[in-house]
């Protein structure tokens, strides 16, 4: 019976197969700076790449090459709220419209912790609020059309104490 032949290098030494990782890992100039995780970390926040790159010394592909191998797209798409807020920032230093800027704290709000896009909606129940009036409280509504001063209160324990929606319709 006879051995199966391992790889061999052009200078006759046995190489063992890579994965695609450990190949990357070997010879990525991110994977071995020593600023690695600050590179990362800059970069999933939605630095802009090309800065990164020129600061580091790195290129603009190796810093992709780098990404695409660990994985880093991901965490970077979860961390949209750094690239919002950065918006955000910078309102006051450039030419921006108010619409572009309302526009990014819309959505900023709409994003949670874990970079999730959550539609919030309010509903409000205007009957219960007309079957808990009293009469008196029904013919002011009618007159003034203002709701009575304990609605507020009301309307703040439907929606934080229960799971209903809360909309004003």
């Amino acid at each position: 019976m006879t051995k199966p032949k391992t790889p061999s290098s052009p200078q006759g030494r046995r190489t063992t197969k890579l994965s695609s990782r450990e190949r990357h890992e070997r010879d990525c100039k991110l994977c071995h700076h020593q600023r690695r995780e600050e590179i990362e970390r800059a970069w999933t926040s939605w630095g802009d790449t090309t800065e990164i790159a020129k600061h580091y010394s790195l290129t603009r592909d190796s810093i992709y090459r780098h990404a695409h191998a660990l994985g880093l797209f991901q965490k970077r798409q979860r961390n949209i709220r750094a690239a919002l807020e950065q918006i955000i920032e910078k309102a006051a230093k450039v030419e921006v419209t108010a619409a572009s800027v309302v526009s990014a704290v819309q959505a900023y709000a709409k994003i949670n912790a874990q970079g999730q896009w959550v539609e919030r909606s309010e509903r409000v129940d205007m009957r219960a609020i007309f079957d808990r009036m009293t009469r008196e409280e029904l013919d002011s509504y009618a007159r003034t059309g203002e709701l009575p001063n304990w609605t507020p209160e009301l309307l703040r324990a439907t929606r934080f104490e229960s799971n209903e929606e809360v909309s004003d319709g």
